[in-house]
């Protein structure tokens, strides 16, 4: 796995419950280093070992912490690239929806060896819409849900989201869009404010 997904979960979990429950994890999981360099590979038991640690360290399942880890993606200060990344996406949340086909390209233009799920976003209605991940993986779709939860917030859109399960690697998310202008959503310009 990349270094960048075990760094977001290492920054997730340090941000969010402190060093000390970070350094338990890494314990727990047995591995005699306590932090993940961005730029490197890990084997994939490494990822899921961090995983199930953090479950019995945090008493969550895995899902709800991929869930968590999606919407610290977007939400969280520090991950203030990334949102302003997927803001791009578009002026809607709909339209940012429909950019999500494109992600695993934007990714590779900036990192070219991390490998992000392919996703597929298919409407059946104009507030209706289904998303399939699709990695290596199962579990990615929870990460998505987590991003997708706390984009629609920004946006100001209300949505109910649902994560059907996995399948022969496939994830199925369902999203109904309630309203596209539920809230203000949070103040988004194309270019960076210096100061």
């Amino acid at each position: 796995m990349h270094g960048l997904i075990n760094r977001a979960i290492e920054r997730f979990v340090r941000d969010t419950y402190g060093r000390d429950t970070w350094h338990h994890v890494m314990c727990l999981a047995g591995l005699e280093f306590s932090e993940f360099e961005a730029m490197l590979t890990y084997e994939d038991h490494v990822t899921l070992d961090v995983l199930a640690a953090a479950q019995d360290v945090l008493g969550r399942p895995v899902p709800d912490i991929l869930e968590d880890i999606g919407t610290y993606l977007v939400s969280h200060p520090k991950a203030e690239p990334l949102r302003r990344l997927l803001r791009f996406g578009g002026s809607t949340f709909t339209e940012f929806l429909h950019s999500l086909d494109d992600l695993p390209a934007w990714t590779r233009l900036a990192v070219s060896d991390l490998e992000l799920p392919q996703l597929e976003l298919r409407e059946h209605a104009a507030d209706r819409f289904s998303l399939t991940c699709q990695a290596r993986h199962a579990g990615f779709g929870h990460v998505i849900v987590g991003l997708l939860r706390a984009l629609a917030d920004d946006y100001g859109a209300l949505v109910l989201l649902e994560h059907k399960g996995a399948r022969k690697g496939r994830e199925i998310i369902v999203i109904q869009l309630l309203s596209m202008a539920y809230a203000s959503g949070r103040q988004f310009d194309l270019g960076a404010r210096a100061g």
